[in-house]
């Protein structure tokens, strides 16, 4: 399963470029919008920060309301840079301007996915990726994970090749949740990402460890 991180600071993408687990970002307005200063050039400079030899995907995400307006806004975006995948709502408007795009042969990566239709839809529509939003549905009582596992049946069935790219992670048990059920990404914010590592167990044998190497060089 690939690691996208979910954020517009640069700081944070450095970091998970540091530690190797850096497979895409994803981007949106509220998260550009918190980084201050002109958000056009916040969002090129994470495409230039994560344009190497094998550049990663970097969702950035339109606004308009109509397919004409999307797509004239996925044009504008595409210059930021290669690796630019165009974020598109699930609408009507939205999956017409997917087909538009990916007839283009654009990325796209169709957000607020919300029901295993939804998915669907976007899929026969040619997205690249699929953004189902699980801790937001675990927001409102119903199960989050159910909806990957439906998708993920659903697209096997018909091997479609959109990937399933699972959205509003809120803890570790849903990156956990996602790699068993077989979702091809995670798009995980910064402090997630940081948790994954962590066990309390871990940080007790290092202890004990250390406590008995010290009795050993005294």
């Amino acid at each position: 399963m690939e690691f996208f991180l979910d954020t517009a600071n640069l700081s944070e993408i450095k970091n998970a470029q540091n530690l190797g687990l850096l497979d895409g970002v994803t981007t949106n307005p509220t998260l550009l919008s918190r980084e201050g200063g002109d958000w056009r050039e916040q969002a090129k400079e994470i495409c230039r920060m994560v344009d190497g030899p094998v550049p990663v995907p970097v969702s950035l995400e339109v606004m308009g309301e109509t397919a004409k307006e999307m797509i004239n806004e996925a044009e504008d975006l595409s210059k930021f840079g290669k690796n630019v995948v165009i974020k598109i709502p699930m609408t009507s408007e939205g999956l017409i301007a997917t087909r538009a795009l990916t007839e283009k042969k654009m990325k796209t990566n169709v957000t607020l996915v919300f029901s295993p239709l939804q998915a669907l839809l976007a899929a026969k529509a040619g997205a690249t990726y699929v953004s189902p939003f699980v801790g937001r549905l675990d927001g409102i009582s119903h199960d989050g994970m159910e909806l990957i596992s439906q998708i993920r049946t659903i697209f096997d069935n018909y091997d479609f090749s959109t990937k399933i790219l699972v959205a509003s992670i809120r803890n570790p048990l849903h990156v956990l949740d996602s790699a068993l059920i077989g979702a091809d990404v995670a798009t995980i914010p910064y402090k997630i990402i940081s948790e994954l590592a962590k066990h309390p167990l871990t940080d007790q044998g290092l202890a004990a460890f250390k406590t008995d190497w010290d009795s050993l060089t005294k």
